[in-house]
């Protein structure tokens, strides 16, 4: 199955080196767009895709919440019916105390003849407050939740809007790149094979392209998730100076330790440079690039963000990298190494990956 595959990717590898082969002659007149034009505009067609994506993903969260905020109208509704009843009951259980209803009681009490009766009146006073309390009890608590539901409304209302304002946002992207693509191409005699250039091009992501990435990004979250493990057991990269201790993990080492996780990494690599971080990897037809920097959270995780993702040279829109982020964490919590240690600051130098860590009080 693997080899079929494997065959249908070269094969559209072919078909796409064959498209581009022919446009090459085009470009040689110096009065037509050059190689990186085309590569513009391969890559805005790959980001309408990709944003188109993103329309899909975040209709469905629009309808997930418009189903939510219905339901919340409809108990809402519902429990300021039952609140009224309660309100009528809580309402006479006030009156008759603050208008004197209940006084009856006391006198009852001061023209008990025996002990027998006086018993018997305070069971009937213990019945009557414990059935007030209640009653009170009930309004007050049937109230706050009403409040936290109306509360609840209102933040489903306004996540309704926001998600709304995605939605408008990314259409207008999606139209925005689809009339400079057609804008691009209009014109030119090799429009025709551009187009289908294009679709194969986006083809082969959506088929081979994004599965591969996803390949790496799931490989490289399970291989962070022991880091801290693996940076225990080596106490070479961990410096101490009183209270102060320092994690310098070399770039080199990293790979190693990445390589023995999966073979996949044989042909990957990270690249510390000052305040960014390069993962690149080739691997037969594909190659793959991610540039990120990573930032320390208040639970002391540190999480690698991707500010660009790049397949076979074109770079993919950031709705494409948050997606990915979203499902797969780059990063590691080196806190987890020993307990009493919290992660102060994270760095990258040339070559190395630099984290300060300090003693939890």
């Amino acid at each position: 199955m693997k080899g079929i595959k494997r065959r249908r990717s070269a094969a559209i590898v072919i078909g796409l080196l064959a498209c581009w082969l022919t446009i090459i002659p085009v470009l040689a007149d110096p009065a037509t767009p050059k190689d990186e034009e085309i590569r513009r505009i391969l890559e805005k067609s790959l980001s309408v895709v990709e944003i188109d994506k993103e329309i899909t993903r975040i209709q469905q969260e629009q309808q997930a919440i418009t189903t939510q905020l219905a339901t919340s109208k409809t108990k809402l509704s519902e429990q300021e019916q039952a609140i009224e009843k309660q309100r009528e009951n809580a309402g006479k259980v006030l009156r008759a105390y603050y208008t004197g209803e209940r006084d009856f009681l006391l006198t009852a009490i001061f023209n008990t003849d025996n002990l027998s009766e006086l018993f018997t009146l305070l069971d009937y006073f213990d019945l009557i407050f414990s059935s007030d309390k209640l009653t009170l009890n009930t309004y007050t608590k049937q109230y706050r939740e009403l409040k936290q539901n109306i509360s609840k409304l209102d933040t489903k209302s306004q996540e309704l809007t926001d998600v709304e304002t995605r939605l408008k946002t990314q259409r207008d992207r999606v139209v925005a790149l689809q009339n400079e693509v057609n804008s691009d191409l209009s014109g030119r005699s090799d429009s025709d094979k551009l187009r289908t250039l294009i679709n194969e091009f986006t083809n082969y992501w959506q088929d081979t392209g994004i599965v591969e990435v996803r390949r790496y990004f799931n490989a490289l979250s399970k291989a962070m998730g022991k880091m801290p493990g693996w940076i225990q057991n080596d106490k070479e990269m961990l410096s101490i100076d009183g209270l102060n201790y320092t994690l310098n993990v070399p770039e080199a080492k990293l790979n190693s330790f990445l390589r023995e996780q999966n073979p996949i990494f044989d042909n990957f690599s990270f690249v510390f440079k000052e305040d960014s971080v390069i993962v690149s990897g080739k691997r037969e037809d594909m190659s793959i690039e991610l540039d990120g920097h990573y930032t320390l959270e208040k639970n002391g995780a540190i999480l690698f963000h991707v500010d660009a993702l790049i397949f076979n040279g074109l770079a993919l829109p950031d709705t494409t990298r948050r997606e990915l982020e979203r499902e797969f964490d780059l990063g590691f919590n080196p806190s987890k190494m020993v307990p009493f240690l919290k992660t102060k600051s994270v760095t990258t130098e040339n070559g190395q990956l630099v984290v300060k860590l300090g003693i939890s009080f």
